[in-house]
């Protein structure tokens, strides 16, 4: 995939939005190759995480249920986090083979293109569960104007944030910022690192 921001943001957001649908049908994939591969993974972990945490709200659900609910989403999270990482990682490789080096006072930008393509990954599975709201047939039009009202508001949101990656790559591109992978080291998930765990002599359970 060619250094483009423009087109790279518009492959992102049809990706997400493509396979969102796709998966509600079938059980995800990813036929993607290269940065847009890695995307797709990233984006695979939010729509399991979604999808857990609607379980985890559930009220009929058992104690029992929860418990591997919870350790789902904590697995998913992790998934996430360390995808993102590889995203900005995938990136910096395609910056070095176009040869790409930052200007001498090039700056850094408080959020990284994989943590900004992960919020549009969230993002687009706000707006496919939003737009099933207004297909129920057992709501009030108060509960529709709701809806379309948060619908309009995470469409801008979607746009602005959009066009801030393409910027954002622009800059990168043009060596005018920098890019680092910045590690998430959570701890919880390390059971050297976890008080519960390693005072307790507990594993981590898968």
């Amino acid at each position: 995939m060619r250094l483009e921001p423009k087109k790279i943001v518009r492959a992102v957001n049809k990706l997400h939005r493509e396979t969102v649908v796709r998966w509600h049908s079938c059980e995800p994939d990813n036929p993607y190759e290269e940065l847009l591969g890695t995307v797709c993974q990233q984006h695979q972990y939010n729509y399991l995480l979604w999808h857990e945490e609607d379980i985890a709200r559930s009220p009929d659900v058992t104690d029992a249920r929860i418990a591997m609910v919870k350790r789902a989403i904590d697995g998913y999270n992790q998934q996430r986090n360390d995808w993102i990482e590889r995203i900005d990682e995938a990136l910096l490789e395609m910056l070095a083979e176009a040869g790409v080096k930052p200007a001498e006072k090039a700056r850094l930008n408080t959020e990284t293109p994989g943590s900004a393509t992960d919020r549009l990954s969230i993002m687009s599975l706000r707006i496919y569960h939003l737009e099933e709201q207004l297909q129920r047939t057992d709501v009030d039009e108060a509960h529709v104007e709701r809806v379309q009202q948060r619908l309009a508001r995470c469409r801008l949101q979607q746009a602005d944030l959009s066009q801030s990656l393409a910027e954002l790559l622009a800059d990168l591109v043009a060596g005018r910022k920098m890019l680092k992978v910045y590690r998430q080291m959570k701890m919880y998930n390390d059971a050297t690192l976890n008080p519960y765990l390693y005072k307790s002599g507990k594993k981590l359970v898968a």
